[in-house]
């Protein structure tokens, strides 16, 4: 794109374009940046503007992502540029605008808007795409006047550029119903002396922090019987009225083990080891309905349930191990049914890490219906530092929700604000060689992931996208509570990527719950 961009630029006038529009439609126009040809400055039906007179860093150039042309931002030197279509004659209405976009990172700000639409203005940051790969992003406004600006910034350092290309303007809203935070170690933490801040450094209930900075949903995980006593049915209970209490909606993780269950290791509890397959279909429905029908009898019955936790490989190996799919179906189905059972209208969800993996989730989802298993919402875990791109996220997002006619929920996501410990113990990602190009380990870089992951969600077709939860914001560097349940010596490798700092003030990213 260099070679190209320099020719263009060099061939474009140099004067600032007025504010004013050159001309004003009901519909938007010239979508895929097609008429005009290479190198125009300004693609007929859009105006460029920079107030500082640098106007030919916005242009047109080859390679688009569905056609020919795509529309850059870009300048050797540091610069300021809008494109823009003022739209009029619109019915009142909400609308909302989507775009294919990449973007080097960098700029101080790179974005779509829109504007002037008798609401307040509405924006969706681009994210660094290091890989080359474009993501659709989508924006959504009232339009109460009859009119609007649809508009594509950049304020950028010399050499930043973006590409935007396949806009479509029209009704729609888009918003994400859930915005959560896994909490399950809080409890444990504030028995262990744990404090909480909000930004400004005024000690608070972090549930009520949290839920001021936009969270509407908490996750808490539940184990069988940990070495430790929490995270098992009487603290998940005491949990649960915590976050009901803040207005909250709960979403229960049952790992069906004593410790922690992931795809590499579905550990059956200690009670149920020498159980046999059948007997463990009916340990997995008491087990669930025992934990949600308590949990409804105290007026906290949950929103969400996930049947086992990150379940690429199965659960309760071996007989639940993706080995033998029939009897890992069963033991869904019997914990699906439980969660019915008690209230028909919690959703049931499944949960697979690798979110970026569409071969898995397409081999996995593919299995469970052809056995027959019941489910609401497909749970992903994504962290860009094990999982892939963001384009990698979005692609199985798409395919999935269409391809299984599900909502689709990233259940786990986080990122580090810092890469030192507080603690003696080792952070999970504490070099910058195991960073996400684009985000550093800043409180800046932590909130820019955060808020592109629930862009990246937002954009999925037909109002698929449910939301994002942000795994474990509170676990911060308490002694006493580490990451085995089974030795109170053990450390938090995790305190880095909690939303709380290490004056455990509330981070920058926690803003990022109240995304609409």
């Amino acid at each position: 794109m260099r070679a190209a961009a320099a020719s263009a630029i060099a061939a474009l006038f140099l004067t600032a374009l007025p504010s004013a529009p050159a001309e004003a439609a009901a519909t938007l126009t010239n979508t895929g940046f097609e008429s005009g040809g290479t190198g125009t400055a300004t693609p007929a039906g859009w105006s460029a503007y920079s107030a500082s007179g640098q106007s030919a860093a916005s242009f047109t150039e080859s390679g688009g992502r569905s056609g020919g042309h795509r529309l850059t931002h870009w300048s050797s030197s540091a610069y300021k540029v809008e494109t823009y279509q003022h739209l009029t004659g619109l019915t009142n209405g909400t609308y909302t605008l989507s775009a294919w976009v990449r973007s080097s990172g960098g700029q101080n700000s790179a974005f779509l808007a829109l504007r002037n639409c008798g609401s307040a203005e509405q924006r969706t940051d681009l994210p660094p795409t290091p890989n080359g790969a474009w993501i659709r992003l989508v924006t959504s406004i009232a339009v109460t006047g009859g009119q609007c600006t649809v508009s594509i910034n950049s304020d950028a350092r010399a050499g930043n550029w973006i590409n935007v290309d396949d806009l479509a303007f029209g009704p729609g809203s888009t918003g994400l119903p859930v915005r959560g935070v896994d909490v399950s170690s809080l409890k444990k933490s504030q028995d262990l002396g744990g404090t909480y801040r909000t930004a400004a450094g005024v000690m608070g209930d972090p549930l009520a922090i949290l839920k001021s900075a936009g969270a509407n949903y908490g996750r808490l995980k539940v184990w069988v019987n940990p070495a430790d006593g929490y995270n098992d049915k009487a603290r998940l209970l005491a949990s649960a009225k915590r976050i009901k209490a803040q207005g909250m909606r709960l979403l229960v993780d049952f790992h069906y083990s004593d410790t922690w269950a992931d795809p590499g290791a579905q550990t059956k509890p200690a009670a149920w080891a020498g159980h046999s397959y059948g007997q463990l279909t009916t340990d997995v429905y008491q087990h669930t309905y025992d934990v949600l029908n308590a949990l409804k009898a105290q007026g906290t019955t949950a929103d969400m349930v996930q049947i086992g936790n990150e379940i690429n490989t199965g659960m309760l190996w071996p007989e639940g191990s993706t080995n033998n799919w029939s009897q890992l179906a069963g033991l869904l189905k019997s914990g699906a049914s439980a969660a019915k059972a008690v209230s028909s209208s919690t959703q049931v969800a499944l949960h697979l890490a690798h979110g970026g993996d569409n071969g898995l989730y397409r081999w996995w989802f593919d299995n469970a219906t052809a056995q027959g298993v019941s489910f609401d919402v497909i749970a992903l875990s994504f962290y860009g530092y094990w999982h892939g791109p963001l384009s990698d996220l979005q692609a199985n997002l798409d395919d999935i929700s269409a391809r299984y006619g599900k909502k689709v929920l990233v259940a786990e996501t986080a990122y580090a604000f810092r890469l030192d410990s507080e603690d003696a113990h080792e952070n999970i990602i504490d070099t910058s060689a195991e960073l996400i190009s684009g985000y550093p380990a800043s409180p800046a870089g932590q909130a820019a992931w955060l808020r592109d992951v629930m862009n990246v969600v937002e954009a999925v077709p037909n109002g698929r996208g449910l939301g994002v939860v942000y795994w474990e914001p509170t676990w911060t560097a308490v002694p006493g509570n580490g990451w085995d349940p089974a030795d109170p010596s053990s450390g938090n490798a995790w305190e880095n990527q909690a939303l709380f700092d290490y004056d455990s003030r509330l981070l920058p990213a926690a803003g990022w719950l109240a995304h609409r």
